[in-house]
């Protein structure tokens, strides 16, 4: 087992990659499987530093969450008003109000940080 070191340069990425493939199958509470663990942490904060994952645009989630379950315009009229509203909401062109944030988080499920664009 080499020295644990946090991940720099995309030199010591791949070499850390490389051998957390030789040891993911490695038992847990082992040498490896220990080893591996600490691999997986360094790793991911190295990710979290240089592949951002950007959020994606609060408008396209809710379409996405409703094509999901089934959802459709009309179903939203009662809970944020008119059905000019949710259009134009729907299509970019109405800002999203909190409360409209508050209840698409509960029908929806969406995260309120990811409505309100964070």
């Amino acid at each position: 087992m080499n020295p644990i070191k946090i991940i720099k340069t995309k030199k010591d990425y791949k070499i850390t990659l490389d051998r957390i493939e030789e040891i993911f199958d490695s038992k847990k509470g082992t040498l490896e499987g220990d080893e591996l663990e600490l691999l997986l942490l360094v790793v991911k904060d190295y990710e979290d530093k240089h592949f951002q994952i950007p959020f994606p645009n609060p408008i396209d989630a809710i379409k996405l969450k409703m094509q999901e379950k089934g959802i459709h315009n009309k179903d939203l009229v009662p809970m944020l008003g008119s059905k000019g509203y949710v259009s134009l909401l729907l299509n970019g062109k109405k800002p999203l109000t909190v409360s409209a944030i508050i209840e698409l988080h509960k029908l929806l499920g969406i995260p309120t940080n990811l409505l309100l664009g964070l």
